[in-house]
């Protein structure tokens, strides 16, 4: 399994691990196939310095090997001995909840000794807890801790094992067989319910906890902007909608893994799995504003702020809904390029809003500006040697009769029109204008709202069904390698849309 952790041995660790004498482990390389490869240590600078590469193997493929063999599994992993699927079992009892320090644990013994699950997926956890308990005298009888890997094994949710007696040499262990173990099915719990005031509430016998799944840190932000004073009702409508939408956003995650465990977690010949926690139902999903245009108010409010407390809302805002905003996607291009040397002469200084902050992103020594044409945020990053410019891109051009004169290809797409004014590329939130061979995909973005600009020139654009309405002969004409900063005239552009076939 590809989330186990497990630490790599030398020769002589590994004679150690299954107690062999010296010259052993060559016989036993000769002799067994199925025992793991071993690999030369990469040596580096320490080939120079004259120093023989150590082989080494994965510690817990030879764990595991060790287990399944019949002279080393005593040595192996505890829960990999092939006795225990055919041995008798005598029921395990529940011992209780375990707060520990890689989270919420239950404690179970078994035939084995005890064995502690940590209802946690967090990588590492069961050797980091196995080697806790190793160095304590007073473990209780550990033998093992099982961490869970967040995905669906053969008999069950699947599991991370490490023992005491190795502790970092992790191995992939079967709920049914610890279920077998204890004698009972296991109870589960959802991701957004595994906290250990969740988990202590459960016993056996114990009906399904009902619980409330607790704000993450984007919805606290959220609320708690809400609760500020702005200058108008929108703001805080949009700003609460978002919270509200985010919570019916995870809680409809929760229903999702609880139906997918529930469906598939279970032994396929046993019990269904035992899911031990809820969200309630009760006043959910939360309330949402329906009113698109009211939520596009208030989050022009809170962006045009220059406010403290509008920074971090917004900042969620545009990565959870950018299209609520009226501007394009984020786009940053050099601020050496000749259209953008010619663009930023139409740009004017301003003082920093709440979007100018979000796209400055902690930046040190920037300076801010709008272009008053398309009402775009602006902000300069870096030196006048390697600057930048960072802007959202606009929805559309200013002028609906500013005829089209060219198409300059210069980290972005920039459109010249027939008075001499240059204008980022328009393009819709989430889609960005590009060009060149593009490694199997075509730019269809840039050439379809290159179209449009040559129809109406002021219109916003679209990018729906880009694939079947961007024009096939101006894609093969983008889809090419141009040099940086070539100026496509619009007589070429014409030409090249008007070709529909492959010879364009």
């Amino acid at each position: 399994m590809a989330g186990r952790q497990s630490a790599f041995l030398r020769r002589h660790e590994v004679e150690k691990l299954l107690q062999l004498a010296k010259g052993e482990l060559e016989h036993l390389l000769e002799e067994d196939e199925d025992f793991p490869h071993g690999a030369r240590e990469h040596l580096g600078q320490l080939r120079t310095l004259g120093k023989e590469a150590h082989w080494r193997w994965d510690g817990g493929s030879v764990y595991v090997w060790a287990a399944r063999s019949s002279r080393f599994r005593e040595r192996g992993a505890v829960l990999l001995n092939p006795a225990l699927e055919t041995r008798a079992v005598a029921p395990g009892t529940w011992i209780g909840f375990q707060p520990t320090s890689q989270g919420p644990a239950m404690d179970w013994e078994t035939d084995l000794g005890v064995v502690r699950i940590l209802h946690t997926t967090r990588r590492g956890a069961a050797s980091a807890m196995a080697e806790e308990l190793a160095e304590d005298a007073g473990s209780q009888g550990v033998i093992t801790v099982c961490a869970l890997y967040g995905d669906i094994g053969s008999s069950g949710p699947a599991l991370i094992a490490a023992d005491t007696a190795q502790p970092p040499l992790e191995y992939e262990a079967q709920w049914g067989l610890v279920t077998r173990l204890v004698g009972q099915p296991l109870p589960w719990w959802p991701s957004e319910l595994r906290r250990s005031d969740v988990i202590s509430q459960w016993t056996p016998g114990v009906t399904v906890t009902i619980s409330e799944v607790l704000p993450d840190e984007r919805e606290s932000t959220l609320r708690k902007a809400a609760s500020f004073g702005w200058p108008d009702d929108a703001a805080q409508t949009a700003l609460t909608d978002l919270a509200n939408s985010l919570r019916n956003q995870r809680i409809s995650s929760l229903n999702l893994e609880i139906r997918i465990f529930g469906e598939r977690g279970a032994h396929p010949h046993g019990d269904p799995l035992l899911i031990a926690a809820r969200h309630r139902t009760e006043g959910y999903p939360l309330p949402r504003t329906g009113d698109r245009d009211v939520l596009a108010a208030g989050w022009r409010t809170i962006a045009s702020s220059q406010l403290f407390e509008a920074y971090e809302p917004l900042k969620i805002g545009m990565y959870c809904d950018p299209g609520l905003l009226p501007f394009g996607p984020h786009t940053e291009v050099s601020a050496r390029g000749p259209a953008a040397r010619r663009w930023a002469q139409q740009l004017a200084p301003c003082a920093p809003t709440a979007l100018h902050a979000v796209l400055a992103d902690d930046a040190q020594g920037v300076t801010f500006y709008t272009d008053p044409a398309t009402g775009i945020p602006v902000v300069r990053k870096g030196s006048s040697r390697e600057g930048a410019w960072v802007f959202l891109a606009p929805l559309r051009l200013p002028d609906r009769d500013a005829r089209l004169r060219s198409v300059i290809l210069e980290d972005t797409v920039w459109i010249q029109t027939a008075d001499g004014r240059i204008y980022p590329g328009p393009c819709t939130p989430g889609d960005h204008l590009w060009w060149g061979p593009g490694g199997g995909d075509q730019p269809t973005e840039a050439a379809l709202v290159i179209s449009q600009l040559l129809d109406d020139p002021g219109a916003e654009v679209s990018l729906a069904d880009r694939w079947s309405q961007a024009p096939r002969g101006l894609t093969k004409l983008l889809n090419q390698s141009h040099r940086y900063g070539t100026e496509l005239p619009r007589a070429a552009i014409e030409y090249a849309r008007a070709k529909q076939d492959n010879d364009a």
